[in-house]
């Protein structure tokens, strides 16, 4: 088993330092569900030189894990590259699926939609749910893992109604949220909490009338590091067709 690992986010480019602490918060509490023995290291994308000292004082063998929604640009391409420069292997054994497209994230959001509107006090078929994601004008690739994790939460949350909509692409999220019937929650499909969520999404909701309630990012659910922890774990046994399939 490999027991080495680097978590490799996005970041936040106008300020990176906040999002970089994050995420070697999340480094930490992934680590302890993780057997002895393992180290858990930390990046954003955005701030200068952090993947470069991660990779750095990692060993060759170290899993990537990409805490991202989609095997995007970021992931495909980007990470691989920024990887090359400083001499790191960027094979496809080593860059694990984001977070994104885990079947385990798809079954949270489910899980995580049905408690939040129980602790409502709602019962999911007599609610609507709104997913707030991404998307990417110039790569399907964001709008395919929306949709997966959208048609996993359809079939196995019996919510009366599940909607989706995008940031960056249609269906935007305000005319997503004007068919979307009352009570009902907003999930933000987002990996942190970034300005997206703390400012786009809330805004792009206003404009569509959406009366419900905006749920805390799925990145930022508690049982997150425990399923980035089983990622890592069974990184022998999982490929890229889970990315792609």
């Amino acid at each position: 088993m490999r027991e080495h690992a680097v978590i490799v986010a996005h970041g936040q480019p106008s300020d990176p330092a906040p999002a970089e602490a994050a995420l070697a918060a999340l480094a930490g509490r992934v680590a302890a569900h993780l057997p002895p023995g393992w180290s858990v290291r930390s990046a954003t994308l955005a701030a200068p030189g952090a993947l470069e000292e991660a990779l750095g004082g990692a060993p060759p063998e170290a899993l990537i894990y990409p805490l991202f929604m989609a095997d995007g640009w970021f992931t495909q391409i980007n990470l691989p590259e920024r990887m090359t420069v400083v001499g790191a292997d960027a094979g496809d054994a080593r860059i694990l699926p984001p977070m994104g497209c885990d079947p385990a994230l798809w079954e949270l959001a489910a899980d995580a939609a049905q408690e939040a509107a129980r602790e409502r006090g709602l019962a999911p078929g007599a609610c609507d749910l709104l997913l707030a994601a991404h998307g990417a004008r110039n790569n399907g690739r964001a709008a395919r893992a929306a949709h997966r994790i959208a048609d996993h939460v359809t079939a196995h949350s019996g919510f009366r109604a599940v909607h989706l909509g995008f940031v960056e692409e249609a269906p935007f999220l305000p005319d997503a949220a004007r068919a979307v019937q009352r009570p009902a929650l907003c999930l933000p499909l987002f990996a942190a909490a970034g300005e997206h969520v703390r400012e786009d999404v809330p805004e792009l909701l206003r404009e569509g009338g959406f009366a419900g309630e905006i749920l805390p990012a799925i990145g930022l659910h508690p049982a997150v590091p425990k399923l980035i922890a089983g990622a890592l774990v069974r990184a022998p046994l999982i490929g890229r067709e889970i990315a792609d399939g």
